[in-house]
């Protein structure tokens, strides 16, 4: 038997269709509210014309050929080894440095290191368990470098 739609049943589905359309929008509208926690700059035109002298900057630091590597001990301090391009370590090196989460979840973290052995220093602070970025200000004899490491 062959069923025919009437003009109620076309309008209920047409309804139908629609609600679940706007409850997927609304759906994904949340997660995307909820997984994101903030800006990634707050003036994109006022970083756009810094653009060259970020570009300045990296250039300058790559004729350095500084070397850092960045990990994180037991305690969860941040240890960075920094070397110079001929392989020696850097001494003395003064650092500083900021831990960012990188959907701005948890307030920033500034840590400062201090040298354990040549070119080997740790964090004054231990980092709490999550994913962090770390943007160092390292410098050196007259030399700087500043750096977005992990």
């Amino acid at each position: 038997m062959i069923r025919r739609f009437t003009g109620w049943h076309m309008t209920g589905i047409l309804v139908a269709f629609f609600a679940v359309v706007i409850a997927v929008n609304m759906l994904m509208a949340t997660v995307a509210i909820r997984s994101f926690g903030g800006t990634v700059v707050d003036n994109s035109y006022v970083e756009s014309q810094k653009f060259n002298r970020y570009l300045a900057q990296a250039r300058a630091q790559d004729r350095l050929r500084w070397t850092d590597n960045v990990a994180l001990d037991q305690g969860r301090h941040v240890t960075l080894a920094l070397s110079d391009g001929a392989g020696a370590p850097i001494r003395d090196a003064r650092i500083a440095a900021v831990a960012q989460h990188p959907l701005g979840r948890a307030p920033d973290i500034a840590l400062l290191f201090h040298e354990v052995t040549p070119g080997h220093y740790v964090s004054n602070v231990r980092l709490p368990a999550g994913r962090w970025q770390l943007r160092a200000d390292i410098n050196s004899d007259a030399q700087h470098l500043l750096r977005e490491v992990f």
